[in-house]
């Protein structure tokens, strides 16, 4: 039995980001949404705009925070900044992978590849996991009873969700379940995860990717799955 669920937080990744060069932007300041993504945000928005949502937790960089727009001020919310539900580290920050480009087919980057389940390109899974639990029980504790949206990044998002489902962090980061302005949902009673539910509000909007590029999103149908 896993009981009813008492509150839910809901894992949104960002919408389509304006990004002509191919650029694996992580941190960096100054990448917004594309039109696409705009409308990505607003279906999102309106698609979950009669839920039960009190509370909205946002990462501070800017297509996050536009991504998080239409569902606040549908719901009449002040978005919280918080900067541990940032998107990860990696040092191929700046780097293309588009347009024939492709920073892992240089031999001096090869030297960062060597461990995928820590990884060693980038900040450790273990420590995105830390942060972003913190962070998801601090809107799961706002939500109390009602239901709480943070608004994320892909990598951060999908290793969360492994986590909780108790499976391993090594994976093919061209098969994440995680697509633009997808909904990772964790079911909570108390402060234990009973259920993990997915769903793509602006599927229908997502281009066609290509799954040869690093650090792409897979689709994939909803899924519900408890934690084993």
């Amino acid at each position: 039995m896993t009981g009813t669920p008492d509150t839910v937080v809901h894992l949104l990744r960002h919408g389509e980001v304006h990004n002509p060069d191919g650029v694996l932007y992580g941190r960096r300041d100054g990448f917004h949404l594309s039109e696409l993504g705009r409308q990505m945000a607003e279906k999102v928005g309106a698609a979950l705009q009669d839920r039960d949502i009190v509370h909205l937790r946002v990462s501070p960089l800017e297509r996050v925070r536009e991504t998080a727009q239409p569902l606040a001020t549908a719901r009449g919310l002040e978005p919280v900044v918080d900067e541990r539900v940032i998107e990860s580290t990696n040092v191929f920050e700046g780097e293309r992978f588009a347009g024939g480009a492709n920073a892992l087919k240089d031999p001096r980057n090869w030297r960062y590849l060597w461990n995928p389940v820590r990884p060693s390109w980038g900040e450790p899974y273990k420590q995105v996991v830390a942060r972003m639990m913190s962070a998801v029980h601090d809107a799961r504790i706002a939500a109390a009873g009602h239901e709480a949206v943070v608004v994320s990044h892909q990598l951060p998002i999908w290793i969360t969700r492994l986590h909780v489902e108790r499976r391993s962090f090594l994976h093919d980061p061209r098969k994440r379940q995680c697509t633009l302005c997808s909904v990772t949902s964790l079911h909570f009673v108390g402060d234990r995860v009973t259920q993990v539910s997915y769903s793509e509000p602006a599927g229908d909007l997502i281009p066609v990717q290509d799954k040869s590029a690093p650090f792409s999103a897979g689709g994939a149908p909803e899924e519900k799955r408890p934690p084993s």
